[in-house]
């Protein structure tokens, strides 16, 4: 007998914006499984078998594949656009791509690509989105790890933009009758059904009517492979590990790579049994210290002590131009997203940023050694002759709050294509800016954001590797003790036999 098609994808490769940190879905932090789904026993591993054509409804008899267990994922390009062409015969023409793991870590990104899936009977993870989506195994096992798959127990509202063959499935799926016979959601709101958790093994049980949402193409971070992690510990106690993170490296990994991340490798350098905690963030592109935990209590206490503003971090920015020493004070947009737009007025519900420039100093502009080594990008800055080292006292702590607010005042740090190709356009045209100095006046609102989006679309990529910000002291008083720590000598201060890279 034939085995019908039991998934249908919701939206077929949706696309993020390049540089924007991987957050534009919102995700929510990883967390542990479900209740209802970690206590449901797996069924037995059954053979994984050929891949349904997607966004269709066909039932489609499977077939046995052999795999090969050697190459990389790029032949699944080709595979998707056999399937365009006739999503049911390209069954029979079409085998799993030959795949060699995830690593060794590839230079540059694939492409973003994201899947949606629904499972329409009970399913086993791994094997349910092999076939759905054609990958290898190894693959989607290696992506499970990677913390690149979430699942929910209700399929989330589609995004405006939805097509409508992803309307149709998620208004099926969430047919309030069908979710009456759902025991893993009673006693739940909708909402709470919605949350999304991570995947965490590949024979992970999938009831009927559970959603996936895969990464395909994790964000990856080579640097990790090529820095000697023991040579960046700073400290090490009972409690914690200070570390002099190295640029373009993730202090905890992103939403769809938990694994090369500087608290997976720290504590694989320091032979850790339990996996070291994240309790702060600085920028990928920063590097300097960061506070490692090393128990759930003391992950606690140091929140606390932020909160309480009892922590104490000093910055090295190398900027473009001179900072006059004081505080500089502005506004920044409540949006998560970057770039992060700031104002030197009020405006209501935006977040108060503060700094203190302690200190601005001139010095040499990065010798081309030094720039080259660390894949450093000017930007088309028209003045390289010097730059200028400033010591900041952060005083409040918003994402990429120096970086904004030196940008604002003209005084991009070195490398920073996000902001520094805005400061370029505003030096152009300095009424862009629709929150500077020069703004103009608008008749409405409309008139207003269509000049907000214009100032965003003058600001460049995130950047990949480093900029000139380091988080350069750290500090805080805990229990009648004084914890003072200090990061290395900065990448723009170093010659190149000084560089960590192995």
């Amino acid at each position: 007998g034939k085995n019908p098609n039991k998934g249908e994808k919701l939206n077929p490769a949706a696309a993020r914006r390049n540089g924007e940190a991987r957050g534009v879905l919102g995700l929510p932090p990883p967390t542990a499984m479900a209740p209802a789904l970690a206590a449901a026993p797996p069924p037995p591993p059954r053979p994984l078998l050929s891949s349904s054509p997607l966004l269709t409804t066909h039932r489609i008899p499977r077939r046995r594949r052999r795999f090969s267990p050697t190459t990389h994922l790029d032949a699944a390009a080709t595979a998707r656009a056999t399937r365009a062409a006739d999503p049911v015969e390209a069954l029979t023409a079409t085998s799993y791509p030959a795949y060699d793991r995830l690593l060794p870590c590839p230079s540059k990104d694939d492409p973003p690509r994201i899947e949606h899936l629904v499972a329409r009977e009970d399913e086993v993870a791994g094997d349910f989105i092999s076939r759905s989506l054609n990958l290898p195994p190894l693959y989607v096992a290696d992506l499970i790890r990677f913390g690149a798959v979430y699942y929910a127990l209700v399929a989330p509202q589609p995004p405006p933009y939805a097509a409508p063959e992803h309307v149709r499935i998620f208004r099926e799926v969430t047919e309030p009758s069908l979710l009456r016979q759902r025991a893993s959601i009673k006693g739940k709101t909708v909402r709470e059904a919605q949350k999304t958790f991570r995947v965490t093994d590949p024979s992970q049980h999938l009831e009927a009517g559970t959603y996936l949402r895969v990464h395909v193409h994790p964000k990856r971070f080579p640097r990790c492979y090529e820095i000697d992690w023991k040579s960046r510990v700073v400290a090490t106690t009972d409690d914690f590990v200070v570390l002099n993170k190295p640029a373009a490296t993730s202090v905890g990994g992103a939403t769809d790579n938990i694994e090369e991340s500087c608290v997976v490798f720290t504590s694989r350098a320091l032979g850790l049994e339990s996996p070291l905690m994240t309790t702060h963030q600085i920028d990928n592109c920063s590097e300097g210290c960061v506070v490692l935990s090393k128990t759930k209590e003391f992950c606690s206490v140091f929140h606390g002590l932020i909160r309480e503003k009892q922590v104490k971090k000093v910055y090295l920015a190398l900027t473009t131009e001179p900072v006059s020493p004081g505080i500089i004070t502005h506004y920044m947009r409540p949006l998560n997203r970057a770039p992060r737009l700031v104002s030197e007025d009020h405006i209501e519900r935006w977040h108060l940023c503060q700094m203190e420039i302690l200190d601005c100093k001139k010095v040499p502009w990065p010798k081309p050694l030094i720039t080259k080594v660390h894949k450093v990008d000017n930007c088309g800055w028209p003045k390289q002759e010097a730059a200028y080292e400033c010591k900041i006292n952060l005083m409040t702590g918003k994402t990429h709050q120096i970086r904004a607010q030196l940008a604002a005042i003209g005084a991009p740090i070195v490398g920073d294509s996000a902001y520094m190709t805005g400061v370029i356009a505003a030096m152009a045209n300095p009424s862009i800016n629709p929150y500077g100095r020069a703004s103009l006046n608008y008749n409405n609102e409309e008139e207003k954001a269509a000049a907000v989006e214009a100032w965003v679309a003058c600001h460049g990529k995130e950047p990949k590797s480093v900029i000139g910000l380091q988080a350069s002291e750290i500090s805080w008083d805990y229990e009648g003790e004084h914890h003072y720590y200090k990061a290395g000598v900065p990448w723009w201060r170093q010659d190149a036999v000084e560089s960590d890279l192995v």
